[in-house]
């Protein structure tokens, strides 16, 4: 496998740390908060474009993948998960959803002339190819709105059925499309229960997430409750994390507070990029550089990072507050994969693309050479080279059903992850004793978790992080504690390393940890044995707080370097890492911030 993960001191450390997180942040009674890991975008033949890449398993797959099980990968090989998901939702496109799965059936009197158009053909994306009309024309033309009911009722029907409280939460849930100007201004919608609507809200309706989110309104005000979380802002071109309404006038209270009912959560991680913050707009974080996926969706045209990236859109907010009293970007973070395949695995070495038989090999997703063997080594040119291979989601929740989990998303209580299951907790309050990290119970102690607000005071406040590594993943590396503030209409952020590993100390001034020299050999993929911690931990207070000013926090965590998805495909190929992309990657895990006021 090429990993060094159970030998020595690390092993038996990682025991002691999973016993002591039980007690601080989790698993001692019934009322304190565990964590639980899920995936709130997944696609499956009911999506047009996953259909059109070959995928050919539904909802039922998909959640019997989240138990445990195999689904077949539209290549035809098998993929599972090597441990269960606490909870998932399958989270096809509302536009004609379920349309293509329905046209493919010999009994619907479409079926020959799609065949004969070739519309059905695995990777036939978007109808392009042998002259025959688009993919999304066609069925634009032949979907009903009883056809796309009915699908509806199925994704409703496969998430009922599936949902087992306490092993496996299944939401029910969709995606909304929306685009500006070739910016993506997608959402996935997720209900509460099992209470839904006949019909769902699409893009066809309108590509002005104000309207999404009025629709919303009504449904909830009809007993039909249900959030909106905005993924890939990294290619929004900017316009998802704007300053001002969508019809170009200032953002008020009205538009604060209708953003922030629907939109608590925003997905900061997936195969399609990471999207905290870009190197452009965080020049002294060299952590910055992250998985960009720098295009906008499906395209080749660059995204403009201002405005595309969530580090950015909570200064936005804090910028637009003090100068309207209003913020309308205060969420918490979550991951997700956005497979296109029913099912992904969340570990680079097994990455398998997400979008069905397009890139379901090596090279067809440029990481291997294509031309023949003693050539010059000739690449694909796609940009899915820079995809990354997952993200994931977790909340700390009382217990794994739908009203625990749920309730936390609506708290913010959540925090996001690259792909490893690393788990971390944050709080923060006043005079919080001294063993505070060692205690029970976090959740009736005073402290303000993450994904809250707290009345700041004239001195700083204080901040509790744990982070616990994965199992199957590298040690931890350091723990960092990300601050932003404006001042003066001016955005400003500053990064602490507030916890090293291998008992090495941050530099007072530079506040960065030094490397502890973790190593990766690309030739294997085998990582150093000796290095990084199965836990880290710090009870930590600003030394550069200003009191009176607007400030929000948020922590991250990064593994050991380790090797990218795209490396493993070369070690497996007895190739050399693809020049110009980077071999190796630290995994990591960020906290919703909690903002002090």
């Amino acid at each position: 496998m090429g990993r060094v993960l159970r030998s020595g001191v690390l092993f038996y450390s990682y025991l002691a740390a999973l016993g002591a997180l039980a007690a601080v942040a989790g698993g001692v009674s019934a009322a304190e908060k565990q964590a639980y890991f899920g995936d709130l975008h997944v696609h499956t033949r009911y999506s047009l474009d996953a259909y059109s890449f070959g995928t050919r398993t539904g909802p039922d797959d998909a959640y019997r993948f989240a138990k445990g099980e195999a689904v077949t990968h539209p290549q035809g090989f098998a993929v599972q998960l090597d441990q269960p998901l606490d909870f998932y939702a399958v989270t096809d496109h509302a536009e004609y959803l379920g349309a293509m799965a329905l046209i493919d059936n010999p009994a619907h009197p479409l079926y020959g002339q799609a065949r004969e158009l070739g519309i059905l053909d695995p990777g036939t994306v978007a109808g392009r190819g042998r002259g025959h009309p688009q993919l999304a024309d066609f069925v634009s033309q032949h979907s009903t709105q009883a056809e796309r009911r009915s699908a509806w009722q199925d994704i409703v029907a496969a998430a009922n059925k599936h949902y087992q409280p306490g092993k496996l939460t299944t939401f029910i849930g969709y995606e909304y499309t929306a685009f500006r100007d070739g910016g993506n201004l997608h959402r996935n919608v997720i209900f509460a229960d099992e209470n839904v609507p006949q019909d769902i809200f699409g893009r066809l309706q309108s590509m002005n997430p104000e309207d999404l989110w009025r629709w919303m309104d009504a449904q909830r005000a009809a007993g039909m409750e249900a959030l909106a979380i905005p993924h890939n802002s990294n290619g929004s071109d900017g316009w998802m994390f704007d300053d001002k309404q969508t019809d170009g006038s200032v953002m008020d209270a009205a538009y604060a507070d209708l953003r922030l009912r629907n939109e608590p959560l925003v997905e900061v991680s997936q195969v399609k990029g990471t999207s905290e913050t870009h190197p452009f707009l965080s020049p002294n974080d060299e952590w910055a550089d992250f998985e960009i996926f720098p295009y906008q969706v499906a395209r080749w045209q660059k995204s403009r990072p201002r405005g595309s990236y969530v580090r950015d859109a909570y200064l936005t907010g804090l910028r637009v507050q003090q100068e309207r009293g209003v913020n309308p970007y205060r969420f918490g973070m979550v991951g997700a994969s956005d497979t296109h395949n029913t099912g992904s695995r969340f570990d680079e070495e097994t990455y398998a693309g997400k979008v069905g038989v397009l890139d379901a090999l090596p090279e067809r997703r440029g990481s291997v050479p294509v031309a023949a063997a003693g050539a010059v080594p000739a690449y694909r040119q796609v940009y899915r080279i820079h995809y990354s291979a997952a993200g994931l989601t977790g909340v700390w929740a009382e217990g794994n059903n739908r009203q625990d989990i749920y309730a936390a998303f609506r708290r913010k209580e959540t925090f996001a992850t690259s792909g490893s299951r690393i788990r971390i907790r944050m709080a923060a309050g006043y005079d919080i004793p001294a063993n505070f990290l060692q205690r029970k119970d976090w959740t009736r102690t005073g402290v303000v978790p993450q994904g809250a607000e707290m009345r700041g005071k004239l001195r700083a406040p204080e901040f509790a992080v744990v982070a616990l590594r994965d199992p199957n993943g590298a040690p931890l590396q350091r723990l960092q504690i990300i601050k932003g503030w404006v001042e003066n209409g001016r955005k400003y952020e500053k990064i602490y390393d507030v916890a090293c590993a291998d008992g090495l100390q941050a530099d007072p001034q530079t506040h960065r940890c030094p490397d502890n020299g973790a190593t990766v050999d690309v030739s294997d993929c085998s990582i150093s044995a000796d290095k990084g911690a199965a836990s880290l931990q710090v009870l930590w207070t600003d030394p550069d707080y200003t009191k009176r000013l607007r400030a929000f926090y948020y922590a991250r965590v990064l593994e050991n370097p380790s090797c990218r998805w795209s490396t493993w495909d070369a070690v497996r190929a007895g190739q050399p890492p693809r020049p110009g992309i980077n071999a190796t990657l630290q995994e990591r895990a960020w906290t919703s911030p909690v903002w002090v006021n």
